[in-house]
């Protein structure tokens, strides 16, 4: 396999929220990621997947430069961006873009659609206006929209267009790397199919490396490759899609893919779900040792108290490059 061209490692974003106590009390902090590392490689899709406030979404936004880390490393191609000056940065901006999870609050809604697609170009330098206007009429032709849309505004526009139009913004610069922040989420199910195809598309005609997130893991399924999965700000586990699904390894997976309802009536009549005990704690708080260990179902074949004291490492497990953090058969 080639070599990463997205490599993040230990990656932390911690929210400071006030002190705590009275006169004198620390400052809290929110840990919404905590030590998150995988690897992208070009061509490759990633997905990252876990239930709402585990960090995704903070995790991306961090990568592309919209937060600054805590703590850890992002490279790309091998260069620390973390380390760079916002002058050093821009660069690398056109190398990484985004698309967001709502294509209604996305769009700046007092921009033409030219204007949304030229901006980027006109930011970074690229090209006359001419050649700007020019390569607009493309990218709308390239997302399935008609080149004629470019002095049209988002309000007249559907929800599955305007996400064409948010897709086509991410290609204006020519990315090597675009992260999807759930981008088909708040889309009815018929235009997510659309969408989805049209996102596999893109990625054989301009290699892109895409870092998929998402909720619906039946989503995930059909358009990633690897799979990596989050919980409490932190990865548990990482593996490739058939491996995940097939044989997933921490305790957590295993809950989250029982949750699943399968098509065929025979095979739900029969599923068995895992249902964790208690609430998702606090960010604010987090357990000690394993995040998960309050509410997982096999924490007692783990001898003494080493899922509470101490914090699992992402290490291998199983075959091949299947990776998880628990303290189970270790």
């Amino acid at each position: 396999m080639s070599s990463p061209i997205l490599e993040v490692r230990d990656l932390c974003k911690y929210f400071p929220m006030g002190k705590s106590g009275w006169r004198g009390g620390g400052q809290d902090w929110l840990k919404a990621v905590d030590g998150v590392s995988f690897d992208l490689h070009p061509g490759q899709t990633l997905g990252l997947v876990g239930e709402s406030g585990c960090g995704k979404s903070t995790c991306a936004r961090t990568i592309v430069g919209l937060y600054p880390p805590t703590s850890g490393t992002i490279r790309f191609k091998g260069n620390d961006l973390g380390s760079l000056s916002p002058r050093g940065w821009a660069p690398y901006r056109r190398k990484i873009q985004m698309i967001f999870q709502d294509p209604f609050a996305s769009l700046d809604p007092r921009q033409t659609v030219g204007s949304i697609l030229t901006e980027p170009m006109a930011i970074h330098k690229l090209g006359k206006p001419r050649d700007r206007r020019l390569r607009s009429m493309q990218l709308l032709e390239a997302v399935g929209l008609n080149p004629r849309h470019l002095y049209r505004y988002p309000h007249e526009f559907s929800g599955g267009q305007r996400q064409r139009i948010g897709i086509a913004r991410a290609l204006a610069l020519e990315p090597e790397v675009i992260i999807c922040d759930e981008p088909v989420s708040a889309l009815d199910v018929s235009i997510q199919a659309q969408v989805i195809n049209l996102l596999g598309e893109l990625q054989e005609q301009f290699n892109l490396a895409y870092l998929f997130i998402a909720h619906d893991l039946a989503v995930v399924r059909h358009i990633c490759q690897q799979v990596a999965v989050m919980y409490l700000g932190r990865v548990v586990e990482v593996a490739d899609r058939d491996t995940l699904f097939a044989n997933p390894s921490h305790p957590y997976t295993r809950s989250l893919l029982s949750a699943v309802p399968h098509v065929d009536p025979e095979v739900e009549s029969v599923r068995q779900r895992i249902v964790l005990r208690g609430d998702v704690p606090s960010p604010l708080d987090p357990p000690s040792g394993c995040t998960f260990h309050p509410r997982c179902p096999e924490q007692d074949q783990v001898q003494g108290d080493r899922c509470s004291v101490e914090v699992p490492l992402l290490q291998s497990c199983g075959s091949g490059d299947q990776q998880r953090t628990c303290h189970l058969d270790t």
